[in-house]
């Protein structure tokens, strides 16, 4: 990693630092995921104020859904009916991940480099049947706000987390995976349910 790569376990001021879903505060309550075509999931969500008892609230609530979902390794406020630019990501454990930065919540995140396209096959809570192949950047620089304090963050990532990230970066734009995929070639019927 290069000085503007390091992230929060080289101590960069931009990375998450010691932030984890506990630096909430607040015990997050489970949420009911809407599936498509739930017109939320369809329209871009709107900037959030981070620092706010509403967002800080959703910020749990997501990582709470999340986490007893199986399988789930990220959610996005429109998928619990909510047109907020929130979202959650843990891929912690998953088999195809290499950068893990644990569990984590961003509020305003946007894409500021995006670099070597690869296909990969994608699932959501959202669209629970249907599985497709989506070309995404395997290397991702994200910049936005943790909920709570609203302090900026940038992070490098690649492989599964970049693809992780840019799948609820959709959502919060009002896009699923379904608009990514190439053609009706690339879509396929879910054969494992978690």
């Amino acid at each position: 990693m290069t000085g503007e790569e390091r992230g929060p376990e080289t101590g960069d001021h931009l990375g998450l630092g010691n932030w984890t879903p506990d630096t909430l505060a607040v015990p997050g309550e489970v949420r009911q995921v809407v599936a498509a075509p739930h017109p939320v999931l369809s329209r871009p969500g709107g900037e959030v104020d981070p620092t706010s008892d509403e967002v800080v609230r959703l910020a749990a609530d997501l990582v709470a859904t999340m986490r007893v979902s199986p399988g789930c390794v990220g959610l996005a406020a429109p998928q619990i009916g909510v047109g907020a630019r929130v979202f959650a990501v843990d891929v912690t454990g998953h088999p195809k991940a290499v950068t893990v930065h644990g569990a984590f919540v961003l509020c305003n995140a946007r894409v500021v480099e995006a670099t070597r396209l690869r296909p990969g096959r994608e699932g959501c809570m959202s669209v629970p049947d249907l599985t497709g192949d989506v070309k995404r950047a395997s290397r991702l620089v994200v910049e936005g706000e943790l909920p709570g304090t609203g302090r900026p963050v940038r992070l490098v990532t690649d492989g599964f987390e970049a693809r992780a990230l840019q799948h609820e970066i959709d959502h919060c734009a009002g896009l699923l995976f379904l608009d990514r995929v190439a053609g009706a070639h690339g879509i396929y019927q879910r054969k494992v349910y978690l």
